[in-house]
Parts: structure tokens; C-alpha cells; sequence
């Protein structure tokens, strides 16, 4: 690498896999590599879209901060989950997609050398924003069970120190479909006051939650909400990936900062796509919206752990995507995805660089092929591996 900072920063795969597959061209490939879906967007955010081609303000770089109505929308949004009222004109942005939010979040929180709290497994493109903006990850390891994926609240807590800047939690997280909960807030709570930390939430995947409750938000707990910075977007619940509008909703002072840098990273949102947004956010169906979409997802996820019952996969508590460890398989993660795609028609991503325990985990999206399909995957494994 010409420069340090990419020094540290592996690619995450998926686009290669996802590369490949597209390259054969066939359909009867398997596409479980890539956090994609066929569910349709809400229609109101489709009849939206189009009426803002016809729509000059819609072709603008103004105003910078996101229009009114999508930040209006998104700090009601998540008022309502956190239970608690944010002002969109001074405690909330538009970005250009919920990474775009975490990356200028993470450049307007932390000093270089400082560390971030992750939990691992996680998304590698979290952990590579993290070492972009000169932070040093702190991985608190998640514990796979028959139940499920779980991490220890007081060692989450432990991990926040005197050169924390930030703990960094998404849930569900990708890839293991993790949930954190009031007990997980409660022992962060203490532990980001004593050092001072900030709580990043990565909320993209919040309600895609397989056990039928609500979101648990860090910012309902009176003592992490004047700490937590939540970053949102339209592409997982709402289904709008090609859209690109998320959005950073916090406290005023730490808000003022996040703006700053996003006039020096993305400077706008697409504007064509705002308006559908807000529009989708505010919609009176929209809680039933996604609790349909997540319906789907999870009979996608049940057809996935019935058709691989005999491998060593983890059940996930939300998110589209599940783990398979591969090392009572003999393989390693690639072996597997390679054996997968050149003998069963199966596109899936090892997780090489998505935290430590990355390199003993092969992932399967669910989100992306109906159920008619993954009904096939049994076979397909036993062709691969036998």
C-alpha cells in the first residue's frame, strides 16, 4: 500500500464472490453472498421517487444538511424508538447511506490511536472505517450457542478503558444476526460515563428482529442519552439499497461537528431519493411494512437452518444473514465458498478480515432468494462437500 492508513485494511470479499457469480451469469446460481434482497421497496418511496425527477429542488446540492422533510422524518423515526425527542434542525443530518454516517461519526469522535469498542464477530466494513479514521479496535468476543449468538454485558463493558473513544454496537449485527438488549445498555451505560466514551448505534437493521420485540435503543437508558449517536439508514428495513440516504441523529454539540465533516467528505445526499425516504418513514403502514418484510426474512432464515441442520451453523436473532463455522468441516472459510460455487451453485463470502474470529466462518444471506429456492441448499451442500 502507498499509505499507512490502508495498511491494516483487507477488502471484505463479498465483492469478489459477488464478482464471480455475476461473471457466469446463470441463474441457477444460489446468490447468498451479498447483502441484497428481492423484497420490494414500500411503494409509497417508488411513487415518490419518480415524482422527484420531475422535481427541480430534487436536482440540488441544497440544502447540505438533507431536506427538511427526510430530517424531520428521520429524528421523529427515531424518537420513537428511543423514546426520547430530537430536533431535526439541530440534532439531526441526511448522509449518503448509514456508512457514510459512521465514517463521518468516526472522524468527529475519535483522535487517532484511540480506541473503538466492536464486538466479533462484525462487519469488516465497520472495523475498516474504524481504522480510517485512525481508531483501534477493541473486538469483545460473541459467544456462538444452540440458541443463538450471545456476548457478556460486563465483559462489553469491560472493554471500555481510558483510551476508548467510542464503543461501536449494531444490532442485529451483521454478519451474525446478534441482538443487544436493556442489559447490554445498563452495564455500557456506566462504563462509557466513567471513561467518557461516546456509543456509536449503527441502527440499519434494528427492527429485523426474529423474537417479535421492539428495538432496545442505548439512548432510552437515561445514562447513554446524552452519549449515543445513531446512525440510520434507508437500505436493510426499508428495503431502498440503491437509494443511498441515511441519516446521524445526536446531541447538538457532537451533531455540529458531524456536519462539519460531512461538508468535507459527501457533501449531499441524492437528492432524487430524499423525498422517497421521508415518505417511507413517515408512512402510516410503515411499522407494518417492515414487520411483513421481516416475516419473510425469517421463514428464509428457518428454511436455511432447516436445510443445513446437519452443519455447524448459528442461529441468528435478526438481520438477513446467518455463520457457519468450518473448522469441524475440515475447511477453511474460502476452501468451502470455493467448493460451494464451482461444484453446487453457490455464491457465499468468507469472512477473512471481519474481526478476529472472521477466519472461522463462512456467511449465507437468506434475504436475497425465496424460499422455493433454499430449499434446494441441502443438496447443494452435499454436492460440495458430500
Amino acid at each position: 500500500m502507498t499509505v499507512s492508513r490502508l495498511r491494516d485494511i483487507p477488502g471484505i470479499g463479498v465483492d469478489l464472490v459477488g464478482d464471480a457469480a455475476d461473471a457466469v451469469a446463470d441463474p441457477d446460481f444460489l446468490r447468498l453472498e451479498n447483502l441484497d434482497t428481492d423484497l420490494r421497496p414500500p411503494a409509497v418511496a417508488v411513487a415518490a421517487t419518480r415524482a422527484a425527477i420531475d422535481d427541480d429542488a430534487a436536482n440540488s446540492y441544497l440544502p447540505f444538511q438533507g431536506q427538511r422533510s427526510l430530517r424531520a422524518a428521520a429524528a421523529a423515526h427515531v424518537s420513537r424508538v428511543a423514546g426520547r425527542r430530537y430536533d431535526p434542525d439541530t440534532e439531526c443530518v441526511s448522509v449518503a447511506g448509514g456508512l457514510n454516517g459512521i465514517l463521518n461519526t468516526l472522524l468527529a469522535t475519535v483522535e487517532p490511536g484511540q480506541e473503538v469498542v466492536l464486538v466479533d464477530p462484525i462487519y469488516a466494513g465497520l472495523v475498516n472505517r474504524v481504522r480510517l479514521a485512525g481508531g483501534v479496535p477493541r473486538f469483545v468476543p460473541a459467544t456462538p450457542t444452540p440458541a443463538g449468538w450471545v456476548v457478556d454485558p460486563e465483559h462489553l463493558a469491560g472493554a471500555v478503558g481510558p483510551n476508548t473513544a467510542a464503543v461501536l454496537m449494531m444490532g442485529p449485527a451483521m454478519p451474525s444476526g446478534l441482538v443487544l438488549d436493556a442489559e447490554h445498555w445498563a452495564a455500557l451505560s456506566a462504563a462509557c460515563a466513567r471513561h467518557d466514551a461516546w456509543l456509536i448505534y449503527d441502527a440499519a437493521m434494528e427492527r429485523i428482529r426474529f423474537d417479535g420485540l421492539r428495538p432496545s435503543h442505548p439512548a432510552a437508558h437515561d445514562g447513554l442519552a446524552g452519549r449515543t449517536i445513531t446512525v440510520g439508514s434507508a437500505s436493510k428495513e426499508l428495503r431502498l439499497i440503491g437509494w443511498r440516504v441515511g441519516w446521524v441523529v445526536a446531541p447538538a454539540a457532537i451533531l455540529a461537528d458531524i456536519k462539519l465533516v460531512g461538508m468535507a467528505n459527501v457533501v449531499c445526499q441524492v437528492g432524487l431519493a430524499q423525498g422517497a425516504v421521508a415518505a417511507a418513514l413517515d408512512a402510516p403502514d410503515a411499522e407494518a411494512d417492515v414487520t411483513a418484510a421481516t416475516q419473510q426474512w425469517q421463514r428464509r432464515c428457518d428454511a436455511v437452518l432447516q436445510q443445513l441442520s446437519d452443519y455447524p451453523v448459528v442461529r441468528p436473532h435478526g438481520g438477513w444473514s446467518l455463520l457457519m463455522d468450518t473448522r469441524p468441516l475440515g475447511l477453511t472459510p474460502a476452501e468451502l465458498a470455493g467448493l460451494l460455487f464451482d461444484r453446487a451453485k453457490v455464491a457465499a463470502t468468507a469472512m477473512d478480515g471481519w474481526g478476529p474470529s472472521g477466519a472461522h466462518y463462512l456467511r449465507i444471506v437468506f434475504a436475497n432468494e425465496p424460499v422455493s429456492r433454499l430449499t434446494s441448499l441441502a443438496d447443494r451442500f452435499r454436492r460440495a462437500i458430500g
